[in-house]
């Protein structure tokens, strides 16, 4: 069982560990999934409910571009509630995932060969996608002294142009956060530089302390993308969004019309339902809190004493340098002697991952606690 890596475009090999796993299920193995940030409840009832009254009564063809009226109008209306923010409908793209968010936004905001910061270690789709739109992504070093985030300092120590920085708060892999002070300063050295800041709060509202803030309230020119997977529990539903500065909409909707020509139109319908189930998915993420506690408790136990934060989101990031200087082989051994299914640190942190694994704890909590088990017998 291997996981290749092309020079240029690097797979996703959360998606390739996770492809193995499934094999492994099939062939009646036991596997405990803990490689993909996938929530295990499945998406509110409401939403089921408004998919289906959809199928039954509207036709499901061809949307605006931009996304339908009434969902553009219910995220402008969840900013002011949640965030006490006046955004416009105007502003807001409904997209194809975050994914499509990235695409659009990337297209949007730079040209080949503009140089993004990205910090490492970091979500690899990002710089995936910068790589395949011929731009340059720049990976920032960050470790247990900045939280796993960038720093305006740490930036300073990056030579040559640079048109934008990309931050995630809570961040994948390591759910750290940036406060409100320190997301400031950042908006700050990039403006001062007339770099575009862009925002990824696709995990706001998956915290287990104080809560998220969001790039808009600091900033109109900053780009915020979202999406309806992981607080929402949406992640089949291929659905996400964006809010733009004005001056980028008119692009975005002509290149929304040409890649994707509309967001799946079903989902959309379904999506407005979603602000209604606003207490049925915080019981989510008490699930996801649960999980937390065990693995925070559990792991030290076993001798794996250095972990990230994990303030937000539903990841763990391990540090396992005593144990491993292969991340991918450890992953790949766990997988077939233990059915633990977890990811290597190289699919966040290409030049220091080796000695890292990613543990989401997305799943049920009878999975968590059955893995707990099984890895601590492993590494006895």
């Amino acid at each position: 069982m291997t996981f290749p890596i092309d020079n240029d475009i690097q797979p996703f090999i959360a998606m390739e560990i996770m492809k193995a796993a499934n094999e492994r299920e099939l062939s009646g193995d036991p596997v405990f999934h803990m490689e993909v940030g996938q929530p295990a409840q499945s998406a509110p009832s409401k939403v089921i409910e408004r998919a289906q009254e959809t199928l039954l009564h509207e036709k499901i063809g061809y949307t605006d571009a931009l996304g339908i009226p009434a969902l553009r109008k219910a995220i402008s209306d969840y900013y002011g509630t949640t965030y006490d923010v006046d955004i416009s409908p105007s502003r807001i793209v409904v997209t194809t995932g975050s994914s499509g968010g990235f695409l659009l936004a990337f297209l949007a905001a730079f040209n080949k060969g503009d140089r993004v910061v990205l910090a490492e270690p970091g979500y690899p789709a990002y710089r995936n996608i910068l790589k395949s739109l011929h731009m340059d992504p720049v990976g920032l070093p960050c470790d247990f002294e900045t939280n796993f985030q960038p720093t305006p300092e740490l930036l300073e120590r990056l030579n040559g142009d640079l048109h934008g920085l990309l931050v995630a708060s809570p961040s994948n892999p390591t759910g750290t956060m940036i406060s409100k002070d320190e997301l400031q300063a950042l908006i700050n050295y990039c403006q001062d530089r007339q770099m575009q800041f862009i925002s990824d709060e696709i995990y706001h509202r998956v915290v287990y302390g104080a809560p998220a803030t969001t790039a808009l309230t600091l900033s109109d020119d900053a780009i915020i993308i979202n999406s309806f997977s992981k607080f929402f529990s949406m992640t089949g539903w291929r659905l996400g969004w964006m809010i733009l500065p004005e001056r980028l909409v008119s692009m975005v909707e002509k290149l929304a019309q040409n890649l994707f020509i509309s967001p799946p139109a079903i989902s959309q319908h379904a999506a407005v339902a979603a602000f209604d189930c606003i207490e049925e998915l915080e019981g989510y993420v008490d699930i996801y809190a649960r999980n937390r506690e065990i693995l925070l408790r559990e792991l030290p136990k076993m001798g794996l004493t250095k972990l990230a934060s994990a303030d937000g989101a539903f990841y763990i990031y391990a540090d396992v340098r005593h144990l491993t200087n292969d991340s991918m082989e450890f992953c790949q051994k766990m997988l077939a002697e233990t059915g633990i299914a977890a990811t290597p640190g190289l699919d966040f942190d290409p030049h220091r991952g080796s000695g890292y694994v990613r543990f989401s704890f997305a799943g049920s909590t009878t999975t968590i606690e059955a893995a707990v088990k099984s890895l601590a017998n492993w590494l006895e």
